[in-house]
């Protein structure tokens, strides 16, 4: 089998920003990475849930609706990929996100957390995501980073997957 193409970053030395995860067949899927792999805490299940709620409800009636495919939550919780179709630089995704974690900031509730609306609608810490939400805020304006470090990977077959 193929090594997912995830999988070929490398975590040691990923640092919270934004980075283009994937291209293919009309569509970028974002990585916003939120805390620094394997060295920062994940961000609990509980406030990445909120964030979900409130960055999909952002994005989705921001000017880039239309183009706004999925946004969702990593499966580590170091976090969050948005994927979009038309062509949106990582500077555009990073101008997006600022807006969108200074509208979070100002919000008193997330939307959808009643049992009709949310398959877990129990689940959710605005405060935690409101912390969560200032600190990759600031991270975003004063330490911005937007490239890989990939591994080396050899497969049993031979094949290998490498920085090119």
């Amino acid at each position: 089998m193929e090594v997912i193409q995830s999988f070929t970053i490398d975590h040691t030395k990923l640092k919270p920003g934004i980075y283009v995860s994937r291209e293919d067949k009309g569509f970028t899927t974002y990585d916003l990475r939120i805390t620094e792999p394997n060295k920062e805490p994940a961000v609990a299940p509980a406030a990445i849930h909120s964030l979900e709620h409130l960055m999909a409800t952002w994005f989705r009636n921001s000017r880039v609706k239309d183009d706004v495919v999925y946004v969702g939550p990593m499966g580590c919780l170091t976090g969050m990929y948005i994927i979009m179709t038309g062509k949106y630089s990582v500077e555009d995704m990073r101008k997006l996100t600022i807006e969108c974690l200074e509208w979070i900031l100002t919000q008193d509730k997330v939307p959808a957390t009643e049992p009709e609306s949310c398959g877990n609608y129990l689940l959710h810490d605005l405060p935690m995501c409101k912390w969560e939400s200032a600190r990759y805020l600031d991270r975003l304006k004063n330490d911005f980073h937007c490239e890989y470090s990939k591994l080396k990977i050899t497969l049993d077959d031979g094949k290998v997957f490498a920085d090119a």
